[in-house]
């Protein structure tokens, strides 16, 4: 099979298991729902464009308040199959904005996975490996424990923090490791790890001053999907969309890189901006999936290692695959995380089940660099 036919084949295969489990984890919840009705409400829920109008806005420049006509895109409803109120609310209003966040958080993690293991050759890589989660651990325990706000809204001055530094670790990172214009894998590595030991040890004081608001903050630190908004979603799913395509627009350099910096810069390649260009857009994706979230382990770690194992190693089939694999699996283990009689963090639940999982694959298969 050409290698195109294959990834819309895989692809399609692994967008079908998806919808599935949507449908399955919106109709699972202390309210249980029929799968028909839900699938209803979900195809409902799918609108097109329709058309463009206008409203008015009032900005204020200055202290001045101005009346501007603003456009607007109006959408219409494809499907308007009759469901129960209660169905529709439950499932629209409290049910698919944590789906979604899962989705796309599960899609982010995933992707940025990919791009670590590939750039480093190494299936033990994460998108942690840099710092990223740290650095947002940091941000977010600080917002939580420290008497001081950033100038924002009290609902987005977490997200920021943690946003801001993941992405000032990973920079950190990066700077540590570059001399004369090069940065080195393995110096990449080690000042990853020497930075992720340091922000760590940082946390841990910042717990120590956190007072009442430890258990916020441990929360926090554990993952989770609690209280999910459309307004998260709105958050992450425009970085991953856009940090998505050019990953995937970078795929066959991402594979020329797996023959090693030489041999890819006597194929065209340039390594360096490359490098510094997938480092970046996956430390931006993983600092915006955590900002949200919280730290969530293992989904960036195991899914690209399985999907690696069934579909091999090219990139330009296990990008999509492995992001809608990602998808699926945070989806589905929030289900169960919330399935219990007392909700968990989906954080514990992706550890409790990839970590073995993880070892039994170390156990069962060779595991070298790629």
């Amino acid at each position: 099979m050409r290698s195109s036919a294959r990834i819309v084949a895989t692809s399609a295969m692994l967008t079908v298991v998806l919808a599935v489990v949507v449908v399955a984890s919106a109709a699972i919840g202390p309210v249980p729902l029929d799968y028909v009705v839900v699938g209803k409400v979900l195809l409902n829920a799918v609108a097109v464009p329709a058309g463009v109008g206008t409203t008015e806005r009032t900005l204020r420049l200055a202290g001045i308040a101005i009346s501007a006509p603003t456009p607007t895109v109006e959408f219409a409803p494809l499907f308007d199959f009759a469901v129960p109120e209660t169905a529709r609310t439950i499932v629209v209003t409290l049910r698919l904005p944590r789906i979604a966040l899962g989705a796309v958080v599960g899609f982010a993690l995933s992707t940025a996975g990919v791009v670590m293991q590939g750039f480093f050759r190494n299936p033990m890589a994460d998108p942690s490996i840099i710092g990223v989660s740290s650095g947002a651990a940091v941000g977010a325990v600080a917002t939580i424990a420290l008497p001081f706000a950033l100038p924002l809204a009290p609902q987005l001055a977490l997200p920021a923090a943690a946003f801001l530094g993941a992405i000032g670790a990973a920079f950190g990172v990066y700077l540590l490791a570059t001399e004369e214009g090069r940065t080195p894998v393995a110096t990449l590595l080690l000042a990853g790890v020497a930075v992720q030991t340091f922000l760590g040890a940082v946390v841990s004081f910042l717990l120590l001053q956190s007072g009442e608001s430890l258990r916020r903050a441990v929360y926090w630190l554990m993952g989770h999907l609690h209280l999910a908004s459309w307004a998260d979603v709105a958050m992450v799913l425009p970085v991953t969309l856009v940090g998505f395509g050019v990953l995937l627009a970078y795929a066959r350099d991402l594979n020329v890189l797996l023959l090693g910096e030489e041999d890819a810069h006597a194929l065209g390649v340039e390594v360096e901006r490359t490098k510094r260009l997938l480092l970046g857009v996956a430390s931006v994706m993983t600092g915006a999936a955590v900002a949200v979230t919280g730290v969530i382990g293992f989904v960036g770690l195991v899914v690209p290692h399985v999907v690696r194992l069934l579909v091999g190693p090219n990139h330009r089939i296990l990008l999509p695959t492995s992001a809608l694999a990602g998808a699926t699996f945070l989806v589905a283990t929030d289900t169960l995380a919330r399935s219990g009689p007392a909700e968990l963090p989906v954080g514990i639940v992706t550890a409790f089940l990839g970590a073995p999982f993880f070892l039994y694959l170390l156990r069962t298969r060779e595991v070298h660099a790629l």
